[in-house]
C-alpha cells in the first residue's frame, strides 16, 4: 500500500474505493482521497476502542477547518462524509451515524 494509505485496513484498495464511488455517482479527486486517508488514520489510531461519532466529527472538523470543516466535506460526499466516506475508506461508520428510519445523519 502506498505511503498515502499506510493506515488502510487489510484487503482495502484504492481501486475498490474508486469502483464503489462510481457506483454511488462520486468521482474521487485529491480532496476525496485526503478524507479517505484521514478516516483510515483515525480508525487505526483508535484501534481497540469504540469510535464515537462526535469524536470523529470533531477530528474531521479540526483537520479540514481551513476549508470549511464538515460543511466542506458534505460537498465532497453528499451521502455524508462520515458514512459515505467510511464506506469508501473500508472502515466501519460509528454507531449513530446512520438512522435506519431516516438515512445518513453524518
Amino acid at each position: 500500500m502506498s505511503e498515502k494509505f499506510r493506515y488502510a485496513p487489510m484487503g482495502w484498495s484504492p481501486a475498490q474505493a474508486e469502483a464503489a464511488a462510481r457506483a454511488e455517482g462520486v468521482t474521487l479527486g485529491e480532496e476525496h482521497w485526503e478524507l479517505i486517508a484521514a478516516l483510515q488514520e483515525f480508525h487505526a489510531r483508535n484501534a481497540g476502542r469504540p469510535v464515537r461519532l462526535r469524536d470523529l466529527q470533531d477530528a474531521l472538523e479540526e483537520k479540514f477547518h481551513h476549508r470549511g470543516g464538515l460543511k466542506y466535506l458534505y460537498t465532497l460526499f453528499p451521502g455524508g462524509p462520515v458514512v459515505q466516506g467510511s464506506r469508501l475508506a473500508g472502515v466501519p461508520a460509528p454507531a449513530g451515524a446512520v438512522d435506519r428510519g431516516f438515512g445518513s445523519v453524518a
